[in-house]
């Protein structure tokens, strides 16, 4: 069963209210829940605070409509903030950052696999291996840093094992941008896929921005600003596949679509009965917002939002393991670098002016080449092995 964007009309905004205790609900289990329901939190509050950053710029161009976004807004702001405190607070940032690799690596592998156009498609596998190496990276300095064993936080649904190198990731902008997808012949999934990869990069990019100078080690600290710097490659990326000439009032119909879409797919899969709860909420309280600015837009624009909406949603998101998916992509596209829009193999690209971008930006070291070296995950962690250690020369000393 799915939702019917043109006859559901969900909670009228007039009804969505909040309290302040609502706002700060039980947060989930580290150890108890589900990895996917960390997933689903973490992924949302991306996807709320790009709603509300679009919202808070579209205002700033537009005198009549800084009252409906003020409203909608200040109800987005009060979602973001009820699922971000959601999140496990014995988390440690390092831990938390594991987790967001995790969700860019499987509900990119998700979207990859349902995405109908070619190169869409092969964008995402192209982003999705250097997700895929960026959580090798950060495995390495957990394990080091704290004597954790990732596995903990990803709960072994995805593999922990070398992508496209990140010292390899670092491009010149002309290498960044892509071809956009026409907004007139579009899918909708395709315009939801790429609104929805955006909002989490968007939302990882500002994550290592915040978390990276809080470290003390200093290797920690450049790895941050290392994948940092990659991050916003991939806003820059997937950004740039976003159709230019779509009208501020058409991209505001995506985005709340796009949030519609993406709680319902929450609410599909999520094994907490508490948390399911509160996805279910949303999806009413975001189809009251799209009716909201659906009214707007065919007032304003006098075009029927059946031009950009979906009569109905797409498939969910697929909140489950990718691993054979992307041990696929990795045997068959990890060599790939881009060339201007293409993606291509690596021998066959040429790239001047990222190499030469790549050679100054690394002349004096690369964070994400030192905290792997000769660091390959097995089961347990650094400290165990280290006990392990020191338990055999106890006994060989007795000996």
């Amino acid at each position: 069963m799915t939702l019917d964007l043109m006859k559901e009309r969900g909670t009228p905004l007039s009804n969505q209210r909040f309290t302040l205790r609502e706002l700060v609900p039980i947060p989930h289990s580290k150890l108890d829940d589900d990895a996917f329901t960390r997933v689903r939190v973490i992924l949302m509050n991306g996807i709320e605070s790009d709603s509300v950053r679009f919202q808070h710029l579209l205002a700033r161009t537009s005198r009549d409509l800084r009252l409906p976004l003020a409203e909608i807004r200040r109800v987005e702001h009060h979602q973001q903030t009820m699922v971000n405190w959601l999140l496990s607070p014995d988390l440690s940032p390092l831990e938390t950052t594991i987790a967001y690799e995790q969700v860019a690596i499987e509900v990119t592998a998700s979207l990859a696999q349902h995405e109908p156009d070619p190169y869409l498609a092969q964008v995402l596998r192209f982003g999705l291996l250097e997700d895929f190496d960026h959580l090798y990276r950060y495995a390495a300095l957990l394990d080091r840093l704290e004597g954790k064993d990732a596995n903990a936080i990803t709960q072994c649904y995805t593999d922990i094992q070398p992508g496209r190198p990140t010292a390899l990731e670092h491009r010149h902008p002309v290498d960044d941008l892509r071809h956009h997808y026409d907004r007139k012949t579009a899918a909708p999934i395709s315009r939801l896929n790429t609104m929805t990869l955006v909002a989490a990069e968007y939302q990882t990019h500002d994550y290592y921005m915040h978390v990276g100078p809080l470290l003390a080690d200093p290797v920690g600290r450049m790895l941050y600003a290392e994948i940092a710097s990659i991050e916003e490659q991939h806003v820059t990326q997937y950004e740039s596949l976003i159709d230019p000439d779509e009208s501020p009032l058409e991209r505001w119909l995506l985005h709340e679509a796009t949030e519609v879409y993406n709680y319902y797919s929450c609410a599909q899969q999520e094994s907490n009965p508490r948390i399911r709860a509160i996805w279910e909420r949303f999806v009413d309280y975001e189809l009251g917002h799209l009716h909201a600015v659906r009214e707007l837009f065919e007032k304003i624009e006098r075009r029927d939002a059946a031009e950009v909406l979906p009569s109905t949603l797409p498939d969910p998101i697929d909140f489950a393991s990718h691993r054979e998916f992307v041990r696929k992509v990795l045997n068959q596209e990890v060599d790939f670098a881009a060339q201007g829009t293409e993606i291509k193999p690596r021998s066959q690209a040429q790239v001047p002016q990222t190499d030469a971008y790549r050679d100054h930006f690394l002349s004096e070291g690369s964070a994400s080449e030192a905290v792997a070296d000769r660091f390959e995950w097995t089961p347990g962690t650094e400290l165990t092995r280290r006990r392990l250690h020191k338990e055999l020369d106890t006994r060989r000393y007795a000996s």
